[in-house]
């Protein structure tokens, strides 16, 4: 394919790269057909994977926990 004709490609339609196979047109998985749809971050915002709660690191302490510091 030529860059105009990639450039118009239906939306429906995309280009697999399989290693060992020529790549190939094929149509567009539909994801609200999966099974598990219900399950994503797509279907209900509360399912969404908020990677900032992941991401926050330090350690919390309690008032009265004890704890040593080492310095290198």
């Amino acid at each position: 394919m030529t860059m105009d004709e990639l450039a118009v490609l239906d939306g429906d339609k995309c280009i697999l790269q399989l290693r060992g196979v020529r790549p190939f047109l094929s149509d567009k998985y539909d994801v609200t057909q999966h099974p598990f749809y219900q399950e994503t971050g797509e279907f209900d915002a509360r399912n969404k994977l908020e990677i900032g709660k992941y991401l926050k690191g330090g350690i919390k302490f309690k008032k009265g926990d004890g704890y040593l510091v080492i310095q290198n």
